[in-house]
């Protein structure tokens, strides 16, 4: 049987034909490799300690700021609880590792292991995104309190064992470390009240339900001379009550940091964390954010995501010998 004639395609034919048949995979490249934007939605950031406080009011600021950065709005979501650890693990484990929720970790991330069971694991839960600044902590004590200076409260904490109660943020918070090294070096005594946050010790303080607080955000209570501050537990003199010692020039070789950072769950994208990192520095910029870290006479204490990760290996590794030397566990 004779086969049916093609003619062949005419070599302008051709080249339409290559172009059609590769035109379905050209339009598809582009969509394959496009990826979203982010933010494309609002940004949820965790602040593990009640509202009203100094962290609070900090990053209520940082939010404002961070949110211009990113085009998008930033949702604080204050889930207090743990010394403010609760917020932090509860992310770690229920929030996709996409950047829409990250929080606020304090150094008692990397201490509470060490004091009681915890859900997480400091070192493979978490992205660190970027450190913004560091607590500064201070004893403070009511106006009216009959102690001019530390000397007089150790004195009195020594003849009166345990009467005299005192306020921190969490059982495993920076500021009960320092006075129970404080304690074991001048044999006095004092009664240890745990609280969720600032906001908490000065209304007991200012109440008279307890009569010292060792922790940070300690700015407001003196600017409305309802209390005073009678030492630093940092390297250097606090810049708004400069004739408060630190501890230091008292003799004691005592000194409280923690970093405050922002982190995310494990396994992020790395553009994502450059982001909002990026965003987050950028915010520590704004005016507002700044008044309210003067407010608490803390610093500027910048890291980027690789720096705060490195930190936070160094600082588990620390806190693990630390507790262990002070055989502190949590009440």
């Amino acid at each position: 049987m004779t086969q049916p004639f093609h003619r062949p395609p005419s070599p302008r034919r051709r080249s339409l034909l290559k172009l059609g048949l590769g035109l379905p995979a050209a339009l598809a490249l582009p969509q394959a490799s496009r990826a979203p934007a982010f933010p494309e939605r609002p940004v949820t950031l965790i602040v593990p300690f009640p509202a009203g406080g100094a962290t609070d009011t900090q990053m209520r600021a940082l939010s404002v700021a961070a949110a211009r950065e990113l085009g998008q709005p930033v949702v604080v979501a204050n889930r207090p609880g743990a010394g403010g650890t609760l917020g932090p693990a509860a992310m770690a484990h229920s929030a996709a590792p996409d950047g829409y929720t990250v929080s606020v970790v304090v150094g008692t991330l990397f201490r509470y292991p060490f004091l009681q069971p915890v859900n997480y694991d400091p070192l493979r839960d978490f992205t660190y995104i970027a450190c913004m600044t560091a607590y500064s902590y201070g004893i403070v004590v009511r106006q009216d309190a009959p102690w001019n200076s530390l000397a007089d409260l150790i004195a009195d904490a020594r003849a009166r064992p345990d009467a005299i109660s005192y306020g921190g943020t969490g059982a495993g918070g920076s500021g009960r470390i320092a006075i129970e090294r404080l304690s074991r070096l001048t044999g006095a005594r004092f009664n240890f009240i745990p609280f969720k946050g600032a906001a908490e010790e000065t209304t007991a303080l200012l109440g008279g339900h307890i009569q010292m607080v060792a922790d940070a955000g300690w700015g407001p209570m003196i600017d409305t001379g309802k209390a005073r501050l009678l030492a630093v537990i940092a390297s250097e003199r606090a810049r708004r009550v400069p004739r408060a010692p630190t501890l230091v020039e008292l003799g004691y070789d005592i000194v409280a940091s923690n970093p405050v950072g922002i982190a995310g769950p494990r396994g992020m994208d790395p553009a994502v964390v450059k982001t909002l990192q990026t965003a987050f520095h950028r915010a520590s910029r704004d005016p507002e954010y700044n008044r309210a870290l003067d407010n608490a006479d803390q610093p500027h204490m910048l890291m980027d995501s690789e720096a705060y990760t490195a930190f936070a290996v160094r600082q588990v590794a620390e806190e693990k010998k630390f507790v262990a030397e002070l055989g502190l566990r949590a009440q």
